[in-house]
């Protein structure tokens, strides 16, 4: 860089000869500068003196690149033109108050909606937006800052950083008026004798009533599935309708067990190994207020994990 400005006398010279060398004209650069004539020729006349070639040639009162001078001009302008781009994305992004959280149905609805109040008190300044979709969106292309996935392993999203919100932890649940009717069901054997409410994901992978008895020591068959659903949020609403006994991800169903709305039952709990996370592309910074919101879910992850604990 030290090489760089003993080549260069500013880069405001730059900037003339940018102008200078697309109006080919001194005195329209001079207006579009807000400069005086005699000083873009001045800053003209340092550069070629600097570089040590002409740049222009000056016919009366016209002037035109030289051909080292169209050669440079193409360079100035092309980078030039790459600086005002990052400039323009950087104040951009500092003046940016909406952002964008991409999250499935079930996190929004479930984990996120009950802690908009909070959100909206502790980050008065941020306008969160939240994008749902049944399929993992892509946060470059689509300019998306945050994320919320679930998966084993965060070196699978090479593209990614990744903070943890919340380990994959899953029990069976049912409603109070389920208990009543039909009694506690105190083993996963005895869940077995039950109406069970099936999540049938139509893109992402999830834990399915084999895989959690399984985990039980459990040899499950079932002749027929009963009530099944593609939608989390209707398997919980069934739930709370009393239809049968779903599965229970702890992270979104940990409020509802606590307040009661939903029982544990069947004395198993399933912690698969996997987790949910915070995502964000390493391609491009977090402005202050995606960061800000990033924090604020992780923070708000860490009091759910402390509340489970206790």
């Amino acid at each position: 860089m030290s090489s760089f400005r003993r080549l260069l006398p500013s880069a405001t010279s730059l900037v003339v000869f940018e102008a200078a060398g697309r109006h080919e004209n001194f005195t329209r650069a001079a207006e579009e500068l807000g400069m005086s004539q005699a000083a873009v020729s001045y800053a003209e006349r340092g550069l070629e003196e600097q570089l040590g070639a002409p740049l222009f040639h000056r016919v009366n009162r016209a002037v035109e690149l030289t051909d080292v001078g169209e050669r440079f001009h193409a360079d100035v302008s092309a980078g030039l033109a790459r600086i005002q781009k990052s400039a323009e994305d950087i104040r951009a992004k500092g003046r940016e108050v909406n952002v964008t959280l991409a999250a499935s149905t079930a996190f929004a609805s479930m984990w996120m909606l009950p802690r908009l109040p909070r959100l909206r008190q502790d980050l008065p300044e941020v306008d969160l937006r939240i994008q749902t979709s049944v399929r993992e969106l892509d946060l470059e292309e689509e300019s998306i800052p945050l994320a919320v996935r679930g998966g084993g392993d965060p070196v699978d999203w090479p593209r990614y950083h990744t903070a943890l919100l919340a380990p994959e932890v899953i029990n069976a649940v049912a409603s109070p008026a389920f208990v009543e009717a039909h009694g506690m069901p105190r083993t996963p054997a005895d869940l077995a004798r039950h109406r069970l409410i099936w999540l049938e994901e139509p893109v992402r992978k999830a834990c399915d009533w084999p895989e959690w008895f399984a985990s039980a020591g459990v040899s499950y068959t079932s002749q027929s599935k009963g009530l099944v659903i593609n939608d989390y949020v209707l398997v919980i609403q069934a739930v709370l309708a009393g239809e049968g006994i779903a599965l229970g991800w702890q992270h979104l169903t940990g409020r509802q067990t606590r307040s009661g709305a939903l029982v544990p039952v069947g004395g198993h709990v399933l912690e698969t190994g996997q987790a949910f996370y915070i995502v964000w592309p390493r391609s491009r910074e977090l402005n202050a207020h995606a960061a800000r919101v990033r924090d604020w879910l992780l923070a708000e992850g860490q009091r759910d994990r402390e509340a489970s604990a206790s």
